[in-house]
C-alpha cells in the first residue's frame, strides 16, 4: 500500500530548525534590525540624556562625578560581583516605582563607565538605596546580611573592614576616568590620594551605596522628557 503524501503545512520554525543556513540567515537579519534600531537614532539625536538646558529641569544638574572614595566603592562593587544580583535601573512601571521610587533617568548614568543597569534581581534594585538606611546598617549588612535581613541569600563581606584603599591607585583611577570623559579637574586628581587616606574598603562601599539615587531631587508628578 503506497504512502499518501501529507498535505500538512510545515511551520516556518520547523523549516528553520532543519536548515542551518536558513537559521543563520534569519538570526543575522534579526540581530541586524535590532542593531539598526539602536544605532540609527544616535546619528540625529543631539543627546541621549534628558534635556539639561531646560530651565524647568534644574534639579537634573545635580548629577556630578563620584568623589574618589565613592569611585573606589564603585570599583569594589564591581570587583565583588554585586551587579550579578542587584540591578540599578528602575523601569517606568507603576509596580517598580511603588517599590523603588522614581524611574531611572539616563542622565544618572552619565559618568558611569560602565553603567550598572543590569537585569538580574536576586536582591533588590539599588538605584535609590542612598539614604534609605544608615551607614551602620550598611556596614552590618555587608558583614553579616542575615543579621539584618533574615531571609537574605547574600554572602558576607567581612574582609572589607580590614582592606584599605590604595591612594596612589585611586589617583591613577581618577585620571583614567577623565580620559573617558568624566570632568575631573587637576585638583580632583591631585587630591584623590589624600581623600581616601586611611579609609577602608568598607568605608568606600558605604560611601558609594549612600550616594546612589541622591543626586537628583525629584519633583513629584514631573515627567523628565525632552
Amino acid at each position: 500500500m503506497s504512502k499518501q503524501k501529507s498535505n500538512k503545512r510545515v511551520p516556518l520554525q520547523e523549516k528553520l530548525e532543519k536548515n542551518v543556513w536558513a537559521l543563520v540567515l534569519a538570526t543575522a537579519m534579526v540581530v541586524s534590525v535590532g542593531g539598526i534600531v539602536q544605532i540609527v537614532p544616535l546619528f540625529y539625536l543631539d543627546s541621549t540624556f534628558e534635556d539639561l538646558s531646560n530651565p524647568d529641569f534644574e534639579e537634573l544638574k545635580g548629577v556630578r562625578p563620584y568623589t574618589a572614595l565613592e569611585l573606589a566603592g564603585r570599583d569594589i562593587y564591581q570587583r565583588e560581583g554585586c551587579y550579578l544580583c542587584h540591578s540599578q535601573m528602575i523601569r517606568p512601571f507603576r509596580d517598580e516605582k511603588d517599590r523603588y521610587g522614581h524611574y531611572s533617568l539616563a542622565v544618572e548614568s552619565k559618568y558611569d563607565h560602565p553603567f550598572q543597569w543590569g537585569s538580574k534581581r536576586t536582591g533588590p534594585d539599588l538605584a535609590r538605596v542612598g539614604g534609605k538606611y544608615s551607614d551602620e546598617w550598611h556596614r552590618q549588612h555587608m558583614r553579616d546580611p542575615r543579621s539584618v535581613v533574615p531571609e537574605s541569600v547574600m554572602p558576607r563581606y567581612p574582609w572589607l573592614d580590614d582592606a584599605t584603599i590604595d591612594g596612589v591607585g585611586m589617583e591613577k583611577r581618577v585620571k583614567a576616568m577623565r580620559v573617558l570623559g568624566v570632568p575631573y579637574t587637576d585638583e580632583d586628581i591631585k587630591g584623590a590620594a589624600a581623600s581616601v587616606e586611611g579609609k577602608t574598603e568598607m568605608d568606600a562601599m558605604v560611601a558609594y551605596l549612600q550616594v546612589l539615587g541622591t543626586m537628583i531631587k525629584f519633583v513629584p508628578g514631573r515627567e523628565y522628557r525632552d
